[in-house]
């Protein structure tokens, strides 16, 4: 008596339904058995099952009593798919569920398995006359983890083979599957019995079919790995594009998505519930957001930023609104009548990212034109390859079959597409190569004209001491300057100027400003005249533009200035008052700002560049016209000049000239 109370005791504790019933039942007369006589095959045991909601692990006993339970018969008929328990009578059941069978075999002359059914919601244990033979899932009391299904075989344990066979099938379904599929729960099909050789073949048939099913994916996650590889490469190459990186995050976000999903059909190790939040939720909404912002980075949008704020809230939305339609929250926290305006309101979010994803391209194939057609195919099959399930709404067929391998239309579309962005992406990344070679072999050219322009050592001039400065902010600057003394000793022209334009087309220009200039010091001293001449000889050429300053210096100290767009010089750390005038190469005829000076004994004279002005620190303040003027009356060489002006924050080429009349000694008559 003690013995049977706590044997009722404990059945009790498993039981989760009202109507379970207990181990006290094993005394009523068993149910009779379904005669099965074995041959060379395996035959299908639809029953009809005894089936019972609740849990209760008597309930796989042997000598259990089940004859009050309903029955169900799992047969699928030829064409039709094979429903669950919410279809046979328990709509809206979720949780613990059992089924129960009494099997006759006859003539089995070897160990005999059982095949489970290719669909079964959600996990499972299998009791052959009491034993655990197998399962599917993680129990843990009445906690239970679920995966994919999966095809399995359990063998019977040995020694089970003729007579009378008690099979018991402990199902678990999760409370969020029967908001999925409305016909969710428990088998749907009967198992198979038969030899454990011949259930091991179908086990392995059924794996072959899954892998003509998922075919096109492994070819996909191929090419996503080799484009994922070449955009790293080409990213690690060349920092600067940066739809290399945008690239290769969409192909690892694609490769994740691809991995779970092709993992999940091949072995149980990820749950239904985090491989459906990682898919559908997380991975799915990103991989479109990324491929939006590639594009925009494919085709350098000016407006990038505000690309990404469009984007990302977009995501983020579809993100939640997916959420809110799958376990664990659908049907559980949120409503199921929600489903009503979540879907299209969710399919309006996901369009306006593919609408998104059409109007950057549209902007780009307007803007270059380098890609041509090539890109626009990509474009259109990389929305295809993330809207399928759209496609499939408007009775576009998604899925072919190509001997005996199904082909996913979006496996396709997205192979397609990497293999001509791969292309895209390394014509661009020669192209870049080439210009970048063809930029150092011009900044190479650049430097060597400058060098020969730009004097190293200042010639020597009686009675005068000229100190430069020169600093370019790049490999080749726009600033020149010329010392050219002339026939008479103690008179020089000193040049100081800055051509528009960088690298080797600034540089051509500087070499024909100087050339000119030197062949007008042949026939004429005077500064204007010599600005003239080269005025004339740029507007000949048109887009050849360049400020200039000449000046020429006598023996007894007199000089005289004609500018064209440069800064006045400063005379013993006073401005020059000068007028205003245009650039060389502008206007023919040209006049220009004329000036005269005296540099007596020990007085200093200083010529800069705007660069010098035009210097900011990082919040934007210029190093402007006082700090010059302080300088100067500190008596600041050169060198500290454009010292302290680069240190300030150089943003053009800095060239600092002084021009210093050097004191003469005083004879006393003896």
């Amino acid at each position: 008596m003690v013995l049977l109370f706590l044997c009722a005791m404990h059945s009790r504790g498993y039981a989760e339904s009202p109507t379970s019933q207990t181990a006290q039942d094993k005394t009523a007369p068993a149910a009779s058995a379904v005669q099965v006589k074995l041959g060379e095959s395996s035959t299908r045991l639809g029953g009809p099952w005894k089936f019972h909601t609740g849990d209760d692990l008597a309930w796989a006993r042997p000598d259990f009593d089940d004859s009050s339970w309903d029955a169900m018969d799992l047969t699928v008929a030829p064409g039709t798919e094979g429903a669950g328990w919410t279809q046979r009578g328990y709509p809206g059941y979720a949780g613990f569920a059992w089924y129960r069978l009494q099997v006759d075999v006859q003539g089995a002359t070897h160990r005999l398995a059982l095949k489970m059914p290719d669909q079964a919601d959600d996990a499972y244990q299998v009791y052959v006359n009491g034993q655990l033979i197998g399962d599917f899932g993680k129990f843990y009391g009445k906690r239970v983890t679920a995966y994919n299904s999966l095809p399995e075989g359990f063998p019977f344990p040995k020694g089970v083979a003729n007579g009378t066979i008690a099979i018991a099938i402990r199902m678990w379904m999760d409370s969020a599957t029967r908001f999925n599929s409305p016909d969710a729960g428990g088998l749907h099909g009967p198992p198979m019995l038969g030899y454990a050789t011949h259930v091991n073949d179908l086990v392995r048939l059924d794996y072959d079919d899954m892998a003509h099913y998922l075919g096109s994916v492994y070819l996909e996650v191929l090419i996503l790995s080799m484009a994922l590889l070449m955009a790293a490469a080409l990213f690690w190459l060349d920092r600067q594009e940066q739809a290399y990186l945008w690239l290769a995050l969409v192909c690892t976000v694609t490769l994740l998505y691809n991995a779970i999903m092709l993992s999940v059909n091949v072995v149980a190790w990820l749950g239904q519930t985090p491989a459906v939040v990682l898919t559908d939720v997380v991975l799915h909404p990103a991989r479109i957001g990324l491929w939006v912002l590639f594009w925009g980075y494919w085709f350098r949008m000016a407006r990038i930023r505000r690309l990404h704020q469009v984007v990302w809230p977009l995501v983020a939305l579809l993100m939640v609104g997916t959420a809110m339609l799958r376990p664990p929250l659908y049907g559980l926290v949120v409503p199921v009548h929600y489903a009503g305006f979540l879907t299209p309101t969710l399919l309006v979010v996901k369009l306006g990212l593919g609408v998104l994803m059409f109007l950057v391209a549209y902007r780009g194939f307007a803007t270059q034109k380098t890609e041509g057609w090539m890109a626009a195919t990509a474009v259109v099959l990389g929305i295809v390859s993330n809207f399928t399930s759209e496609l499939r709404l408007i009775h576009v067929p998604t899925m072919f079959v190509v001997y005996g391998f199904v082909i996913q239309l979006g496996t396709v579309a997205t192979v397609v597409s990497l293999l001509i962005i791969t292309v895209m992406q390394q014509r661009r990344f020669i192209m870049a190569q080439v210009l970048k070679e063809q930029w150092k072999m011009e900044i190479q050219q650049a430097q060597e004209v400058q060098q020969l322009l730009i004097p190293h050592q200042l010639p020597e001039v009686t009675g005068i001491t000229i100190d430069s400065e020169y600093r370019p902010a790049r490999e080749v600057g726009g600033d020149f300057f010329q010392i050219l003394p002339l026939e008479t000793p103690g008179t020089v022209l000193i040049v100081v100027g800055d051509v528009t334009g960088k690298g080797m087309q600034a540089g051509m220009l500087v070499a024909l400003i100087v050339g000119a200039i030197r062949g007008a010091v042949l026939h004429s001293t005077d500064p204007a005249q010599i600005l003239r001449e080269v005025n004339e000889q740029l507007c000949e050429r048109q887009h050849a533009i360049a400020t200039c300053l000449i000046l020429r210096i006598d023996p007894d100290g007199t000089g005289i200035i004609a500018n064209a767009g440069q800064l006045a010089p400063y005379l013993n750390g006073a401005e020059i008052e000068m007028e205003g005038a245009f650039p060389i190469g502008i206007v023919p005829d040209g006049d220009f700002s004329i000036a005269s000076f005296d540099l007596h004994q020990g007085d200093s004279l200083f010529l800069m560049s705007d660069g010098v002005v035009e210097a900011t620190d990082p919040h934007g303040a210029l190093f402007g016209f006082e700090r010059i003027g302080e300088l100067l009356r500190q008596k600041a060489s050169s060198e500290d000049i454009a010292k302290a002006a680069q240190a300030f924050g150089q943003e053009d080429d800095i060239l600092v000239v002084q021009v210093r009349r050097n004191l003469q000694a005083t004879t006393v008559p003896g």
